[in-house]
């Protein structure tokens, strides 16, 4: 295996399947395949997962709802995210730890970065829930924050689009894609990969990323392989 040590981000709306909101569990059984069958080659996997098939802050501080206070139901509904993206994991025999940035003992485990890594070391997959635990922090943050924190090497953004365009390839039919690009040239070019705190931090720690196409089954295995898929962003 190419990456030792990954942590996976995935959006909230990547759990809602074909359906409009929520979860589809059958996603859910799919995705644990997926991680299982890197786990059982010995890569250790940190997960960060959005909660914006539930609620999203922004959204509701657009319809007059206290940003702070939205931020912090948008926490809340990747916790939810996380519980069943744990219970899917286990299902297919994947040991499992969820922690939380902020403090739901009865649910899960605070953060604390050492514990983590011994959760790592064990074999077992850790779900970061919460976000950062701070408002105005999109789960993009928490997601290259907490990377850092494990010194994972390398973070995998899985999405519905198998990498990096010139433009929206759903949108735009002429659109090009990248196989490798670096951060300065995202920049320069204006290319949406992550929000841009998020994707500063990434590359003040020289923390590659690599945008895929997470729904297509195997594609995990590739990455973390080392091949040739979806898009690479390093210095």
């Amino acid at each position: 295996m190419k990456y030792k040590r990954i942590l996976l981000k995935l959006s909230g709306e990547a759990l809602m399947g074909d359906r409009q909101y929520g979860i589809d569990p059958q996603r859910l059984a799919e995705y644990a395949k997926d991680i299982k069958a890197i786990t059982d080659l010995g890569v250790e996997v940190a997960i960060v997962i959005g909660g914006g098939n539930i609620f999203r802050g922004v959204a509701g501080a657009s319809n007059g709802m206290d940003r702070v206070q939205g931020d912090h139901m948008g926490m809340l509904a990747t916790v939810i995210n996380g519980l069943a993206l744990q219970s899917a994991l286990e299902n297919a025999n994947i040991p499992t730890r969820l922690q939380t940035a902020i403090k739901i003992n009865e649910v899960a485990e605070p953060f604390i970065r050492r514990r983590a890594i011994r959760h790592l070391e064990k074999g077992r997959v850790v779900i970061f829930g919460g976000g950062t635990g701070n408002p105005y922090f999109t789960t993009d943050s928490a997601a290259v924050l907490r990377a850092i924190e494990i010194e994972a090497d390398v973070i995998l953004k899985g999405t519905r689009v198998d990498g990096i365009y010139t433009a929206d390839p759903e949108k735009d039919s002429s659109a090009v894609k990248f196989d490798h690009i670096t951060f300065d040239d995202v920049l320069r070019k204006g290319l949406k990969v992550m929000d841009t705190t998020a994707f500063t931090l990434s590359q003040e720690n020289k923390l590659p990323i690599i945008v895929f196409d997470m729904n297509k089954k195997g594609n995990l295995l590739k990455v973390v392989s080392g091949e040739a898929i979806g898009t690479e962003v390093n210095v």
